[in-house]
C-alpha cells in the first residue's frame, strides 16, 4: 500500500445485512472495502488482492473465522486479522487471539470502533510490530516471552507468574506502545464483558511489575496511561 493510498480491507461476513451496512460505512470512513460472504471465498480474494487488513466474522458456513484465521497462519501469511465475536464467546476470542488474531470486536458493536481498532492495528503494522501477535517468542529489554512454553525471563532468570498476569504480560507485549483501558484488558485476559472488576488488572500489573523488577513511579516497561488503562513502553522484537 503507497502513503496516499486508501488501506484495502477485506470484510468476511454471511449475513448479508451486515456487509450491506458496514461496506458502505468503512468506504465512508477512508478504507477500500472488498467483500467475503465466507472463509473460503475470503482466501480466494486475498490471494487475488492482497488486503491490507483483514475484518472477519467467526461463525459462518464453509469456512468459519478461526479457521480462516488458522490457514493464513499456517501459510506463513501474516496479514492483520480482526475478528468479530459474539457476546458471552469469551473461549472463542482467547483462542483466537493464541492463533494470531491482531484484535477482536463482539458483537453487536459500534462501527466506529471498529474503524478505530481498524487504525490502530495498522499503525501497529505500519511501525513493525504488526508480526508480534503471531510470534512464538518476544523479547524486549532484557525480558523474555515464550507463549508455548508460558515462561517469562528477566535478564537470563525466570521469573513466576499467574496465569493471568502471563496473559496480560503476552497481550501488553505483543502490542507494544499502545494504551489498552482496563475494561478491554479485562474483557481479553479474564473473559469479563463488564467493568465490575477492573482492580483485577490493577492487581496483576502490580504482580508484573514486582516480578520484572519494574517501579511503578519511573516505569521500564509497564506505564500507567492516567484514566485509560496500561501501555507496554518498550521496543519488542521476535526472538
Amino acid at each position: 500500500m503507497s502513503s496516499d493510498a486508501a488501506p484495502r480491507l477485506l470484510l468476511v461476513d454471511d449475513e448479508q445485512s451486515i456487509t450491506e451496512s458496514l461496506a458502505p460505512f468503512l468506504s465512508r470512513s477512508g478504507f477500500d472495502v472488498d467483500v467475503a460472504a465466507d472463509g473460503a471465498e475470503a482466501l480466494r480474494v486475498i490471494a487475488s488482492r492482497h488486503p491490507d487488513i483483514v475484518v472477519s466474522d467467526v461463525v459462518m458456513p464453509v469456512v468459519d473465522g478461526r479457521e480462516l484465521l488458522r490457514r493464513l497462519r499456517r501459510a506463513g501469511d501474516a496479514t492483520p486479522v480482526i475478528l468479530l465475536t459474539h457476546v458471552g464467546e469469551s473461549g472463542e476470542r482467547s483462542a483466537a487471539l493464541d492463533e494470531g488474531a491482531d484484535d477482536y470486536l463482539n458483537k453487536p458493536f459500534d462501527p466506529q470502533e471498529l474503524v478505530s481498532r481498524t487504525r490502530a492495528v495498522l499503525r501497529r503494522v505500519a511501525t513493525g510490530a504488526g508480526g508480534l501477535v503471531s510470534s512464538e517468542v518476544v523479547e524486549a529489554d532484557g525480558v523474555r516471552l515464550d507463549r508455548p512454553a508460558r515462561r517469562v525471563w528477566r535478564d537470563g532468570v525466570e521469573v513466576s507468574l499467574t496465569p493471568k498476569a502471563f496473559q496480560l504480560l503476552e497481550f501488553l507485549m505483543t502490542r507494544p506502545g499502545e494504551a489498552h483501558a482496563r475494561e478491554r484488558l479485562l474483557s481479553v485476559v479474564w473473559g469479563f464483558d463488564f467493568a465490575a472488576h477492573t482492580r483485577a488488572v490493577d492487581n496483576r500489573v502490580a504482580e508484573l511489575r514486582s516480578a520484572l523488577g519494574d517501579d511503578a513511579s519511573s516505569p521500564t516497561y509497564i506505564e500507567t496511561v492516567p484514566g485509560v488503562g496500561y501501555r507496554f513502553t518498550r521496543s519488542v522484537r521476535r526472538a
